[in-house]
């Protein structure tokens, strides 16, 4: 199945992010021994003890919701940062950041689902925030993208209109605030069950759990 859809990406020149959550690391070491690198986790005390475990060359990627209070574990290696959901949180991770001498990339997280459970910023507080001095302050983070999570319907028109709203934020921002911004690149949208509509949709970067570990036991 990885190279299946490695050959589908490929394609598509969008990049796969392994979501490893609760996999035991055997499980990731195979993977790893296929050649994937860039792995996903959703919590920070899982992430910290896989890194721990496994080899250092791994992207390891946050893309579960992030306490303030947590950064702090991640701060020294994490990858990427995909669910910056607020601005308190984005401050915390470059404060964090400056402890280790770090840039960490990270993607704003946009609420597009109409699930309650879903989180995200929304346009109206964050680019006005994009264009202050405290952002411009912000030297130990860098903003790569934008992260989306669509709503679990089977009602594909929707997730489709869901991805299109990502990708119009996307535009906006490249245009308004990250012109200049190369490294403004990324549109991290797509997982097991509708991977295939985002990068239809210009997805750049896909979530995939289900699809390459098999179902998941949160006992």
């Amino acid at each position: 199945m990885l190279e299946k859809i490695l050959t589908e990406l490929t394609n598509s020149d969008t990049t796969l992010v392994a979501v490893s959550k609760t996999k035991p690391v055997s499980q990731i070491l195979e993977m790893y021994h296929k050649g994937q690198r860039i792995f996903g986790e959703n919590r920070v005390q899982e992430l910290a003890q896989k890194y721990e475990e496994l080899p250092k060359d791994i992207e390891w990627h946050m893309i579960g919701h992030l306490q303030r209070n947590k950064v702090k574990y991640i701060a020294p290696f994490v990858g990427m940062i995909h669910s910056v959901e607020s601005i308190q949180l984005l401050e915390e991770i470059n404060k964090q950041a400056r402890k280790h001498d770090r840039v960490i990339p990270c993607l704003l997280q946009f609420k597009i689902a109409t699930e309650d459970s879903k989180h995200g910023l929304q346009r109206s507080e964050i680019i006005p925030y994009l264009s202050s001095s405290a952002f411009k302050d912000l030297e130990h983070v860098r903003i790569v993208g934008v992260m989306g999570m669509a709503t679990f319907t089977d009602d594909i028109l929707q997730v489709r209109n869901e991805f299109k709203q990502l990708k119009t934020i996307f535009n906006q921002l490249k245009t308004e605030v990250f012109a200049e911004a190369a490294s403004f690149r990324e549109i991290s949208m797509g997982m097991s069950g509708d991977y295939a509509i985002a990068i239809e949709e210009g997805s750049t970067m896909v979530r995939i759990g289900s699809l390459l570990f098999g179902n998941r036991n949160y006992n």
